[in-house]
């Protein structure tokens, strides 16, 4: 298995030309790759398969671009016994091994530390993202003992006044950076989740050497997607051009940092590196496919909501069902929502007909979003 997943970093170094592939295995392959917990390939998120968990809808930050609307209603969030029941239910999915944990803000949840450490009595590696604000080097010392292996931590700038207003938080910045710190003193991976927009586009390539130089093992570059407080800031989503851009982009900067960066809500990042390289005949495409799964709404992400719904994605919003009404496993295996995703075949448009629409398949968010039909084709395509 060990080797399969060096395997797959090894043709992802080769795609891109990565210079420091090896700087990375020293510094981060024995975190990374066990935090993958046997996942094999690249997928929209880094993780073919895996289970998100949105904790709360709770948060002390109030960003403009929050695909959940997070505040301080707490809308009907499940019991410490349903978060159990529901782990128990995840942990009949054979493919699941890691579970993330999201919100809202996750670390305002009084009841966090001890899902975590149940979490891990059930044989799950934990990973949290957060906005970092509420991390203390005691937080992260306590829940590197609960069993967590990663740390997401958003960043939005390497300017604070950009990032705070973002998050609208006048300390937002600091906070964040002081709970960076406390993570990487804890030895747990360190993750930095950005999200591209016209705000922020042309700070991104400082931020990506920031992450580098933070020491982040993964960035994942988010796209907007206009959902949640992102529907009052749609004209702020990439368009075509400048989706291209953005990848063309991280393809050249991937070539001199030691972090590995991966797009989210971007998929063509794929394809486009199968074309950039001329490997686009059928050989390649074939052997690629095994390692880039593209979208993974439904076919290796489940989102589960704060009151138990089901969800392919946090940009996908339709309901599959409740974990009060029905366990995960079920509607995981049987949701006819989660089987149109997995058949690529169904896909409308230019994805349908895309010869990488199995490596690719669109962003089916961006899709559900600009079209109300969930298997349209994605228009931020330009492959």
């Amino acid at each position: 298995m060990l080797l399969k997943q060096i395997s797959c970093i090894l043709f992802f170094s080769s795609l891109v030309s990565w210079k420091k592939s090896g700087l990375w295995f020293l510094k981060h392959s024995f975190k990374s790759l066990p935090v993958a917990a046997g996942a094999i390939g690249m997928g929209c998120i880094g993780f073919p398969n895996h289970p998100v968990f949105e904790i709360t809808g709770r948060c002390n930050l109030s960003c403009i671009h929050c695909h959940t609307s997070g505040g301080s209603k707490n809308t009907y969030e499940l019991s410490t016994l349903e978060v159990r029941k529901l782990i128990d239910g995840l942990q009949k999915i054979p493919c699941f091994r890691i579970l993330v944990f999201t919100g809202g803000e996750p670390f305002v949840r009084e009841d966090f530390l001890e899902i975590l450490e149940y979490s891990k009595y059930r044989g799950f590696i934990n990973i949290i993202a957060t906005n970092g604000t509420l991390i203390t080097e005691g937080v992260a010392k306590a829940i590197k003992k609960a069993g967590v292996a990663g740390v997401a931590i958003s960043l939005d700038s390497t300017v604070p006044d950009i990032h705070n207003r973002i998050r609208q938080n006048k300390n937002a910045y600091s906070l964040a950076m002081a709970g960076i710190e406390a993570v990487k003193k804890t030895g747990i991976l360190l993750q930095i989740n950005t999200t591209a927009m016209e705000y922020n586009f042309d700070n991104l390539a400082d931020l990506v050497k920031l992450s580098d130089n933070l020491g982040s093992g993964i960035m994942l570059m988010y796209q907007l997607v206009p959902v949640g407080r992102g529907c009052a800031i749609k004209e702020a989503s990439l368009d075509l051009g400048t989706n291209e851009k953005l990848l063309k982009y991280l393809a050249e900067v991937q070539k001199s940092v030691s972090v590995i960066v991966e797009t989210v809500a971007g998929p063509q990042y794929w394809p486009f590196l199968m074309e950039k390289e001329s490997k686009n005949n059928t050989k390649y495409i074939k052997f690629a496919e095994k390692i880039f799964h593209g979208c993974t709404a439904g076919r290796g992400l489940v989102y589960i909501k704060p009151d138990g719904d089901v969800w392919p994605c946090p940009f996908v919003e339709l309901k599959a069902g409740n974990i009060r009404e029905r366990s995960i496993d079920l509607i995981w295996n049987d949701s006819e929502i989660f089987i149109d995703l997995r058949n690529r075949q169904k896909l409308k448009g230019k994805c349908g007909s895309c010869k990488y629409n199995v490596m690719c398949g669109g962003c089916r968010g961006r899709a559900l979003a600009l079209s109300g039909d969930l298997m349209e084709e994605d228009k931020s395509c330009f492959i």
